[in-house]
């Protein structure tokens, strides 16, 4: 760990740098700047082609060289833009000045440098530069990751599909299921919110000050701009959104977030049922040779992976919340507060990530131990009070309910008080003799079936 990583605010560019450097890649202030390029140079050779006699169509040379700006882009190219912005106070016009400069020496480039931000406001290109920035987040980083957690739960319902586990509703013994079917229930419910995920259309607008392109008509009103403007965002792998004020409206960012806050709350929920799972010592951990659990008990190794997971999800949803429910209202044609609070995208999303990673860490560590699920099982044989009851209602037997309900609630009872019990029903001899080979270990249903169909 570096100095700037030891001095860090944030814990994401410190402690945890390391493990978020692809998101940084992404959606850092760099990253914004880069992406803001890519849209001015869009842009810009897309006027080119409009067969304007101040702008000619761009040589194959000039394209390269511009294309060229947005792939060589790196710290240098960002920490010019960041000088100049020192000068004009103004982000998106420093990209502009930036570009301008990086035409010295290319005749052809430079005779078109007004042309750099043509009628467009600083949304047109921020906006779309977000929406840039959060496809290729979701689709190279977050998606991928998701699937990563969800086919290694997979594998663990299907290895676990036919252990038997006392289950535990209000925390109290239940009907019993099988490890691998509660895992499998994890994966069915991230399955369905990574689809939510991934259907969100990302929206983007290049259509001016107030969303109209009043300038550009004014300049241009032989070029059918709105079809103009609709080419650029679908070259650039987005949709377009025809009714906007000065900005985008961000609603399909709130739906975005939202999905992503409904994930997170999955895991966490995953994440309190392992830790409670490893309490009970129906899994264990396997140690990390090195590590500490405990500054004072040496024997302790404690489920950090998925404390650390829960407490980042809390942050992560905390951010994503306020961003689905701000971002969406903005004063008349537009006020500044978006920009302000869409400069922590990363945040939240840098949270969402590290939470994945540490549940992930946390699943690569457990072991899981049927001999201690199995004890538990068969010290809880008023499970099967549901059974026998049920059995009863389909023979007509009376009160049937009421009957195991005074033999067993609030009691702990064994094998010997259950077949004494089935003993006293008038049931087919068949039918009791299956009851009393019943064990709280084979009373599963599907589980096994429906964890392996995961």
């Amino acid at each position: 760990m570096d100095e700037s990583s030891l001095t860090a605010l944030s814990p994401l560019d410190g402690r945890y740098a390391a493990r978020l450097s692809g998101l940084r890649e992404l959606m850092s202030e760099a990253a914004f700047m880069r992406q803001r390029v890519t849209v001015e140079v869009e842009w810009l050779i897309g006027l080119s082609d409009l067969g304007l006699p101040e702008l000619p169509a761009f040589s194959t040379g000039a394209r390269g060289a511009l294309r060229a700006l947005v792939d060589g882009f790196g710290t240098a190219q960002a920490a010019r833009i960041k000088e100049i912005e020192r000068r004009t106070n103004h982000d998106v016009k420093a990209v502009e000045y930036f570009l301008k400069e990086s035409f010295a020496g290319q005749p052809e480039l430079s005779a078109a440098a007004e042309f750099v931000h043509f009628a467009c406001t600083s949304e047109d290109i921020n906006n779309v530069a977000h929406a840039l920035m959060l496809r290729r987040s979701r689709d190279e980083l977050l998606l991928p990751t998701i699937d990563t957690l969800t086919e290694r739960l997979r594998t663990i319902a299907h290895a676990q599909a036919a252990t038997p586990m006392l289950s535990r509703t209000h925390g109290q013994p239940a009907s019993p299921t099988t490890l691998g079917k509660e895992l499998a229930n994890v994966v069915a419910r991230l399955v369905r919110a990574r689809q939510r995920i991934a259907s969100v259309e990302l929206l983007a607008k290049m259509n001016g000050a107030v969303g109209n392109f009043n300038a550009h008509l004014v300049a241009c009103p032989e070029i059918d701009w709105p079809a103009f403007a609709r080419g650029v965002i679908e070259r650039l792998g987005l949709a377009v959104n025809s009714h906007t004020i000065q900005i985008e409206p961000h609603d399909y960012m709130a739906e975005l977030f939202d999905a992503i806050a409904r994930l997170n709350t999955i895991v966490i929920d995953l994440d309190r049922d392992l830790w409670g799972y490893i309490a009970l010592g129906y899994f264990h951990q396997r140690p990390v040779a090195g590590e500490v659990g405990s500054s004072t008990m040496p024997h302790k190794v404690n489920p950090i992976d998925f404390e650390n997971s829960e407490g980042n999800l809390g942050l992560a949803n905390a951010l994503l919340r306020h961003l689905s429910e701000k971002l969406p209202i903005s004063r008349w044609q537009r006020d500044l507060t978006d920009s302000t609070v869409l400069r922590n995208m990363g945040v939240a999303l840098g949270h969402s990530l590290l939470a994945w990673d540490s549940t992930l860490r946390g699943l690569a560590k457990l072991e899981a131990d049927p001999a201690r699920m199995a004890e538990d099982l068969e010290a809880n044989w008023e499970v099967l009070a549901e059974p026998i009851q049920t059995v009863m209602r389909r023979h007509g037997i009376e009160n049937p309910y009421e009957r195991l309900k005074d033999l067993t609630r609030g009691r702990r009872i064994g094998r010997d008080d259950l077949s004494r019990f089935i003993d006293t029903l008038e049931l087919p001899p068949d039918v009791r003799q299956r009851l009393k080979a019943l064990r709280p270990s084979d009373y599963v249903g599907l589980a096994a079936t429906l964890a392996r169909g995961a």
